[in-house]
């Protein structure tokens, strides 16, 4: 009986038997002279021929696996060769069929070609051509204390004059670019410890951030790509019908909003999870926080955070440095904070599209705070102690544990349904909370014989200043306000919820006072509120933060606490400074030629065109003893009347009285 036990041993060390691998295999077979275990007489008889034959069929295959690792990387090359061959003949091909249709494929195939060549360039000779160069790098560095201080007058000097020549033409950006003084302003007053502020880092991040809205917000490159970038997502989006529709049905897809806002959610957390399992997130992250670090003069580790959190969530994007978060400085601690309250996740942001807010400034806002929350965060929280990352060469980001995209898109998936129940359930709470808050107050202000006393009401007198100072217009300040003060204290999707409200009806066409209460904002004042929500700072999103951070870290936990309020002020205002600049740098959109407008207009339905080329047509309208005249471009145009009076089937006007 000893002689059948299973020693269990034997099955742990069974992984290094020969006899499992193909060269062992072929060692046994001819050691034993054919399978092992048979005698010549059993061979003779036909028995054990099976095993023999399926060690015969099998050994091609051995032989095949043995020359494809001897031979891995020549066949590699070949596989991508050809590769690259066909897809240049696919490229040319799309070209010669129809080169404008193909203009996006052009400049995706031109940026990853560079990135390519860069990335070989720089492998095979960047020694060498940095040791070229290192004469010149010397006498540079020999010139640069009085070089440093000729650039930066420079730049002033240039940024004083296009200002001045700017502003001449409107104004009312003067307001947004004090708004914007006054931040910063405010925020070194608020700072932890003054005379220890790096401002090579704050003056960098706002100078990177500087940049990229003039190139996003007034240059023609930059608007058509961000607006081709947005009408791309919006496309993309879309697809989210298919899944949606198929499990709840149409009716309910279209008419519940949990059925048609939360699937995009479960979507785009998808397709992030199949990005990052594919490298393409990563390879994003780190070209953004080189930039960063090498311009700002940051650690890695704090600006790895604070790139990732321009696609990912205040609790993802810190997983890519999770192992170096105990060891961090209280200023890195900071920035990180700072970084996940000054943006916004990419899966809710498909949510915020999906309400209408314009997609190319929502992307813009993201990318844009990730600079001026670094800079922010040095002016705050400047850093006294001695990082343990400062002048690494690379920190090691974490990567995800699937074993293959299928996989990696369950998982997005499923890690989704958390975030959609957080959303929901968040919106229950917070507008239940907040009916009743409003409830309660109305009740103490009847008491006092004050009406319609609400949360709205109070955040906009209270939040009113600010909102006046990012630029937005005195009337249109107490929406604005009120959308800050959701924003802060509930949370910023309630906010781009109602922020949409006022879109619509502004382009709706609806009248912009209904007696007293305000419809609609500017499409300025749109503008700056897309930017100033665009971040998680808000009270709700501190147990958040804590909560993540904590559980990655959970001896930083009282450094944590310490920290939170003052990141999350920090990330409250590097919002605000970005709609400072979106006030600064905003172009109004040019509608066009108004009797063209109302010539081809549908007068069954309205739009914001039709009303704002009405409104024009009454302010060109005089009515004098029962006579009506036109001013301007509509005298002695024959259909004036006739557009006047289909203007007054919508619109109240004095002028409507002489059309009676």
């Amino acid at each position: 009986m000893e002689e059948n036990q299973i020693n269990l041993d034997s099955l742990e060390n069974g992984a290094d038997n020969p006899a499992f691998s193909s060269v062992g295999e072929e060692k046994l077979y001819q050691e034993c002279d054919g399978p092992c275990g048979e005698s010549k007489e059993e061979r003779r008889e036909g028995k054990g021929r099976f095993s023999s034959y399926c060690w015969r069929a099998l050994q091609p295959v051995s032989k095949a696996k043995r020359f494809c690792k001897a031979h891995a990387n020549v066949l590699r090359r070949v596989v991508l060769g050809l590769l690259g061959v066909a897809y240049l003949c696919y490229f040319i091909v799309a070209c010669w069929l129809n080169f404008q249709r193909a203009l996006a494929l052009v400049v995706m195939t031109v940026v990853v070609v560079f990135f390519i060549c860069w990335s070989l360039f720089k492998k095979h000779c960047g020694a060498k051509v940095l040791l070229l160069l290192s004469p010149v790098w010397k006498c540079c560095q020999k010139s640069w204390p009085w070089l440093r201080w000729l650039l930066w007058v420079a730049l002033l000097g240039g940024l004083i004059i296009w200002l001045a020549l700017d502003t001449s033409r409107n104004p009312e950006q003067l307001i947004s670019l004090a708004g914007f003084c006054f931040l910063v302003l405010f925020l070194f007053a608020c700072s932890k410890h003054h005379s220890a502020v790096s401002w090579r880092a704050v003056f960098w991040g706002l100078g990177l951030e500087f940049l990229f809205g003039l190139f996003v917000l007034r240059t023609t490159p930059g608007v058509q790509a961000f607006q081709w970038m947005g009408d791309q997502i919006q496309f993309f989006l879309g697809y989210t019908t298919a899944g949606s529709s198929f499990v709840f049905g149409n009716t309910l897809i279209k008419e519940v909003f949990a059925f048609q806002t939360l699937p995009i959610v479960v979507f785009f957390s998808c397709v992030m999870s199949i990005l990052y399992y594919l490298g393409v997130m990563q390879w994003l992250i780190v070209k953004i926080s080189w930039l960063l670090q090498v311009s700002m003069g940051t650690t890695p580790t704090e600006t790895l955070s604070v790139a990732g959190n321009i696609f990912v969530g205040q609790t993802e994007a810190p997983l890519l440095i999770r192992p170096y978060l105990a060891d961090m400085t209280h200023s890195e601690i900071h920035a990180v904070m700072t970084g996940g309250f000054s943006t916004i996740a990419g899966s809710v942001m498909g949510a915020y599209i999906s309400f209408g807010i314009d997609a190319a400034s929502l992307i813009a806002a993201s990318v844009m705070a990730a600079p001026c929350a670094l800079a922010m965060s040095k002016l705050v929280y400047p850093e006294i102690e001695e990082s343990k990352f400062k002048g690494k060469g690379s920190i090691r980001l974490s990567s995800g544990e699937e074993q293959n995209i299928l996989e990696a898109a369950s998982n997005g998936a499923a890690a989704s349904v958390g975030l959609v129940a957080n959303i929901a359930a968040n919106l229950i709470a917070f507008l239940a909370v907040l009916e009743f808050i409003n409830a309660a107050l109305r009740w103490f202000g009847e008491m006092v014989d004050i009406e319609g006393l609400s949360f709205q009401v109070i955040c906009s007198y209270v939040l009113m200043p600010v909102a006046f100072l990012m630029g937005a217009d005195w009337a249109d300040s107490p929406l604005v306000a009120e959308l800050l003060g959701i924003k802060i204290f509930l949370n910023e999707f309630v906010a781009y919820q109602q922020l949409a409200t006022y879109k619509k009806n502004r382009l709706s066409g609806l009248e912009e006072w209904d007696g007293s209460r305000k419809q609609w904002i500017s499409e300025r004042a749109e503008s700056i509120s897309t930017f100033a929500l665009c971040g998680f700072a808000n009270l709700s999103s501190i147990g958040i933060m804590l909560g993540g951070l904590t559980s990655m870290a959970p001896q930083r936990k009282g450094d944590m606490a310490s920290i939170v309020l003052r990141a999350l002020l920090t990330g409250i205002c590097v919002s605000m400074l970005n709609a400072c600049l979106a006030g600064l740098l905003h172009v109004p959109t040019e509608l066009g030629d108004c009797v063209t407008i109302l010539s081809t207009a549908n007068f069954n339905s309205t739009s914001y065109a039709t009303y704002t080329c009405c409104k024009e047509l009454f302010a060109s309208s005089m009515l004098e003893n029962g006579t009506l005249s036109f001013t301007g471009a509509w005298a002695g145009l024959a259909e004036s009347v006739l557009y006047l009076t289909q203007c007054c089937g919508h619109y109240n006007h004095t002028s409507c009285v002489g059309t009676m």
